[in-house]
C-alpha cells in the first residue's frame, strides 16, 4: 500500500511540475503584462482612426460629433497654454464656441504624431500646424498637444487634453 501511495504522490507531483511553465502565462488573464513595452498595433490604428474622425467632424462643422469623442466625467481635465486646469463643462463650452465658429479648415497638419498604447489607455502627441478660418480671419494654431484616450464600449474617448505653445 505504501508503494502505491508513493507512486501516486510522485506521479501527481510530476504532473503538477510539468503543468507549471511559462507558456501558460500567455493564456492567463491574470499574468502580468508589460504595458510599457508591449505593442498594440490594432489599438494604435483605432486611435489614429479616431483622431481622423475628430478632424473630419471639425471639417464638417459637426460639433455634436466632435463632442462625442470626449469621455466627459468628473475625472476629465484640460490644461491649455499655462492657464488653470478646467473640467468637462469648460472644455465642452470652449470647443463648441471656438470650433463651432470655424468656417473653413485650411490646414490641419500634425507634425511628429505619436500614439503610445498602454492596454486600454493611449496617449496621442503631436505639434499642431492648424490654419483655421473664422469668417475672413485666418488663425494659425501652433501647439504641442497631448491627448489621453481611454478605450470604452463606445470606442476611444478623450479624458485629458494638454496644449502648450509651440514655435515651429
Amino acid at each position: 500500500m505504501k508503494t502505491k501511495h508513493k507512486i501516486f504522490v510522485l506521479m501527481a507531483s510530476a504532473l503538477f511540475i510539468l503543468g507549471c511553465n511559462n507558456d501558460d502565462d500567455q493564456n492567463n488573464p491574470r499574468a502580468p503584462i508589460d504595458l510599457i513595452n508591449t505593442q498594440y498595433p490594432e489599438a494604435k490604428q483605432e486611435v489614429i482612426e479616431t483622431w481622423d474622425a475628430i478632424e473630419q467632424a471639425l471639417r464638417d462643422g459637426d460639433m455634436d460629433k466632435l463632442i462625442s469623442f470626449h469621455g466627459y466625467s468628473p475625472k476629465f481635465t484640460e490644461y491649455k497654454n499655462g492657464a488653470a486646469v478646467v473640467g468637462s463643462a469648460a472644455n465642452e463650452a470652449y470647443e463648441r464656441a471656438a470650433f463651432g465658429a470655424v468656417t473653413e479648415v485650411v490646414k490641419f497638419d500634425t507634425q511628429d504624431l505619436k500614439v503610445a498604447v498602454y492596454g486600454d489607455v493611449a496617449n496621442l502627441t503631436f505639434q499642431s500646424d492648424f490654419h483655421l478660418k473664422f469668417g475672413e480671419d485666418l488663425v494659425i494654431i501652433n501647439e504641442q498637444t497631448s491627448i489621453l484616450f481611454v478605450k470604452t464600449v463606445n470606442g476611444w474617448k478623450i479624458v485629458h487634453e494638454h496644449h502648450s505653445p509651440w514655435t515651429p
